[in-house]
């Protein structure tokens, strides 16, 4: 019952609401997220002996490796900082062209190397940053956090990692084990082109590939997709792809994985007119770059179910799609498993028909996700009238067979995601999505997790206005009781004094502790991670950042709060909170067609 981080904190926080509530402290937030190395962090998932999984993001002091940088780059950094200064909150012109012509900015010139770098991802000649890492906590205290590297490696000769992996924990075990994806580090790449230029450039053997590890990530184990066949010459392994997204109790892994590879990308790796077998093609890029820029899209996968020995051996099943499509229907058709209990039953989402009554589709037959259970062998869609629910996920499945998730419908003429619960013990029977009331009726609310006690948590919007890419809804995180039918807003169980706005919660143990998301003021850094002043009075700058936190249960009393907050623009991070927004979610997310 672990999870992945299918969606991303979906942050509304430039307006504000006026409320007036009541407020039951009996939840106390122990802030897991409070480290040095990054300035977002979010939760993923505590087992029940206070162990949680972290994920961050908006690393300090980035490893920019400046030997690689030529003049001409530094002119190009010097002229982007001139001519876009002004449109960027928070930072200012060049400070000292020498200092960073050396290879030592300051904070702020740090940034704007960053922003040049990035800004040229799509070329192999420039390094890559990954910027999200792993971490632990195993004391279950604040200030015990920790990152581990999952497949980042130092830079040769040096105690440096490259940070240019993207590296997901998606949760641990009660017994510890940890587990999630993470792609390759980029290496340097001399290569000498057919004019004699010499260049670097920066390659990596994969894009995501599925780890677990027995011991909370001291030792990393590999799940190599079906794929990559060690047995084949090194020139047709291309690396694949594969996640695990859940592990039960009884050493249940489900994920996805590369089980072929679409046959035009094979044929442009072996054509010798402009593919990756083409001598005037190599003669001006590696044969590494080549297959690099071709993997992007090349890989079918599908579903699986890995089941691990206590000795880390594993065996592996494709769990089987919810349709079959024409027989000219070229399409690839998405399944995927995010969440498996100790029973084996497993949950998730795939391409089924627009149509649920389609038994003979066209070749290009109307099609969406939807969610789904595999059990028995077998993958039912349980989503009613797809003319009016769809695109639904299920993200969560407890021992006793209750799933939770999400199905997108509308509300008032308007696209909302609606969280539901669903019995899989009815899967022959007929299974049946109930969607409770949750903030109001155009809120959108999403059920990321369930546990042994039955109780829900997730997260849902609590304003009104209309929503949109630049001015999102704000969001709280919320619980939901199916035995007693009661749904509560988490922020209500805190102190009416709390410094924390819980925006997400991802998990719930059987102690009814939840990992959760939280909106917090801090003292303002920079890209180094160096306290900001204001540069007029000498203050000390503030900024809002998410913190991972576990809300733990305490004995309480309700208390009587009446709080109006005003309506304020908060001071974010360097692009505003909508920046901070696209950055989650594409920062975050793995692939996420498939999520």
């Amino acid at each position: 019952m672990n999870k992945f981080v299918k969606s991303v904190l979906a942050l509304g926080i430039t307006s504000a609401l006026s409320l007036t509530a009541v407020h039951a402290a009996t939840y106390e937030v122990i802030d897991k997220g409070a480290v040095g190395l990054v300035k977002y962090s979010y939760a993923q998932q505590e087992n029940n002996q206070g162990q949680m999984a972290i994920s961050g993001t908006g690393i300090y002091n980035l490893p920019v490796q400046f030997q690689y940088l030529d003049e001409d780059d530094f002119d190009a950094i010097v002229r982007l900082a001139e001519i876009q200064h002004e449109n960027v909150h928070e930072l200012v012109d060049i400070e000292d062209e020498s200092a960073l012509r050396a290879g030592n900015p300051t904070g702020n010139d740090l940034s704007w190397v960053i922003r040049f770098i990035n800004s040229l991802a799509g070329s192999s000649l420039y390094q890559k940053f990954g910027d999200i890492v792993t971490m632990r906590n195993l004391t279950g205290n604040a200030g015990d956090t920790e990152d581990f590297a999952v497949f980042d490696q130092y830079f040769p000769g040096t105690t440096t990692l490259t940070r240019s992996t993207i590296e997901y924990v998606n949760g641990i075990t009660n017994d510890g084990w940890i587990y999630g994806n993470g792609s390759a580090p980029y290496v340097a790449l001399p290569f000498t082109e057919s004019n004699g230029d010499q260049v670097t450039h920066w390659v990596r053997d994969f894009t995501t590939r599925a780890y677990f590890s027995p011991d909370a990530g001291e030792t990393i184990i590999e799940l190599k997709p079906p794929t990559e066949n060690d047995d084949a010459p090194e020139n047709l392994r291309f690396g694949g792809e594969s996640a695990i997204f859940d592990i039960s109790e009884s050493l249940f892994a489900v994920g996805y994985a590369s089980t072929s590879i679409d046959q035009d990308a094979l044929d442009f790796i072996s054509d010798t007119s402009g593919g990756c077998a083409d001598e005037d093609v190599l003669d001006d890029i590696p044969y590494e770059v080549c297959i690099q820029r071709a993997v992007g899209s090349m890989y079918n996968t599908e579903a699986i179910k890995w089941t691990i020995s206590l000795e880390g051996q594993t065996t592996a099943i494709t769990l089987g799609h919810l349709v079959t499509p024409h027989v000219e229907d070229e399409r690839e058709f998405v399944n995927y498993a995010q969440a498996i209990n100790n029973q084996g039953v497993a949950v998730g989402f795939a391409h089924g028909w627009w149509d649920e009554n389609e038994t003979e589709p066209s070749e290009f037959e109307s099609r969406q996700l939807y969610a789904v259970v595999y059990k028995n062998g077998e993958v039912k869609d349980f989503t009613e009238d797809h003319s009016v629910f769809f695109d639904s996920r299920t993200y969560d499945i407890n021992d006793a067979g209750i799933a939770v998730g999400h199905v997108k419908t509308y509300v008032n003429g308007n696209l909302r995601t609606k969280f539901y619960h669903v019995d899989t013990n009815e899967f022959d029977s007929g299974m049946t999505m109930i969607r409770p009331t949750d903030f109001f009726t155009g809120s959108s609310s999403t059920a990321r997790a369930i546990n042994e006690n039955g109780i829900i948590v997730g997260e849902g919007e609590v304003e009104t206005h209309n929503d949109s890419s630049s001015a999102p809804r704000r969001k709280h995180a919320f619980m939901y009781d199916i035995a007693s039918k009661t749904f509560t807003d988490l922020n209500d169980f805190l102190t009416c004094t709390s410094e924390y706005t819980i925006i997400e919660a991802r998990d719930i143990n059987d102690n009814n502790e939840i990992s959760a998301s939280a909106l917090i003021k801090v003292p303002r850094r920079d890209s180094k991670g160096e306290l900001m002043l204001n540069k007029e009075t000498g203050e000390q700058l503030v900024e809002d950042v998410v913190r991972a936190v576990t809300l733990r249960p305490i004995a309480g009393e309700v208390e009587d709060c009446s709080v109006v907050e005003e309506k304020v623009e908060r001071q974010g991070a360097s692009f505003g909170f909508a920046g901070l927004f696209t950055l989650l979610v594409l920062g975050f997310r793995r692939t996420l067609l498939k999520k």
